[in-house]
Parts: C-alpha cells; sequence; structure tokens
C-alpha cells in the first residue's frame, strides 16, 4: 500500500478529496496531513475523515529536523502540497528526492513565484487578460514553482470572468485532475 502525506496551510478542499479518492483504494492511501496555521480547516477535515493531522510551526519545518522526522517516520511514497504556502526546506526535499509535488492554479511557469497562490494568482490572470489558464502539477525543488512539470489542465477564461468566477474553474480542474495524476504516479 502506497503512503501519502499531505501539506496543507488553508481550507483543505484538495486535502479532502485527495482523502476521499484514496479511501477505499486498494493501491494507496492518505496517512498524514501536516499543517502550518492551527486554525487551518483542513485539521478538522482530516479529523472528520479519521485521517492523522499534524501542527507544526516555522522553526520545525525549516530550522530543525522535527518534521523532517516525522516524514522519516511516516515514509511516505509521496509527499503532496495542497495549498500548502510555505517554501519547502531543501533539506527535507534531499531526503525525498522526486516524491514532493505540488499543484499550482495556473499555467506555470505563467503567474507562479513567491506570492503567487489563491486568488492573487486568479486577480492576475484577470488583470492580465488571459485567455486560459489552468492547473500545473509539478515536482517540488529548491525555488517557488519552478520543479519539472509533471501534468497541466486548461480552462477558458471569457472576457467577462472574475477571478472568483477564474477560481471556481480551477477549483473544478484540481478536484478532477489531483487525485488522478497522483494515482499515476504511484503507479509508475
Amino acid at each position: 500500500m502506497k503512503r501519502i502525506v499531505i501539506f496543507a496551510s488553508g481550507s483543505g478542499t484538495n486535502a479532502e478529496n485527495l482523502i476521499r479518492f484514496f479511501h477505499n483504494s486498494d493501491n494507496a492511501s492518505v496517512i498524514q496531513v501536516l499543517c502550518n496555521n492551527p486554525h487551518a480547516k483542513v485539521l478538522d477535515r482530516a479529523k472528520n475523515l479519521k485521517v492523522s493531522s499534524l501542527c507544526f510551526n516555522r522553526v520545525a519545518f525549516s530550522k530543525t529536523d522535527d518534521v523532517l522526522n516525522i516524514l522519516k517516520a511516516s515514509k511516505p511514497d509521496l509527499i503532496v502540497l495542497a495549498g500548502f504556502l510555505w517554501k519547502f526546506p531543501e533539506f527535507i526535499l534531499n531526503e525525498f528526492p522526486n516524491k514532493v509535488i505540488n499543484v499550482h492554479p495556473a499555467l506555470l511557469p505563467k503567474f507562479g513565484g513567491k506570492g503567487m497562490y489563491g486568488m492573487n494568482v486568479h486577480k492576475a490572470v484577470v488583470t492580465n487578460n488571459e485567455t486560459e489558464t489552468g492547473i500545473t502539477i509539478h515536482y517540488v525543488n529548491e525555488n517557488y514553482d519552478e520543479g519539472a512539470i509533471i501534468f497541466q489542465a486548461k480552462c477558458d477564461v471569457d472576457s467577462n470572468d472574475s477571478a472568483e468566477d477564474v477560481a471556481a474553474k480551477i477549483h473544478e480542474l484540481e478536484m478532477e485532475y489531483f487525485p488522478k495524476v497522483i494515482a499515476q504516479l504511484l503507479n509508475e
């Protein structure tokens, strides 16, 4: 059975979708949710779905081996960032080469980098009069949103779309494709 650990910072809709997707799988399951925000709704979602969760601070994540040791003990086959907003420390990435992935709410390399997450991305897409946008699932490296691209899915942006409209379209793409791409990666 393949083991998935999810890192999240916010509401946790992607995390919940992944937990539910793999709940009855014979091949993989979400074994843990790790979070950097003690008030994040993702912690409630994990608890309601009976998945272990743990909250940590910046020191435990990037200045000590605390989170690294938790990951080593969990032995994940894949670490999935689902709305996780902190840059991943290189020393953790080095311990899990090509095992950390992220979903970004735009077609990278467009609209990536520090500060480009959530509504910031969708507002930039609308402001720049883009005619399409989408999601990018990519490996995580030492730079924001620069890891090798695994998969992209596109959607149209209409001239009258608001940032909220774009967000809804992106959310649909994430819900549909993120679990499928993870399942495919775990079967390789």
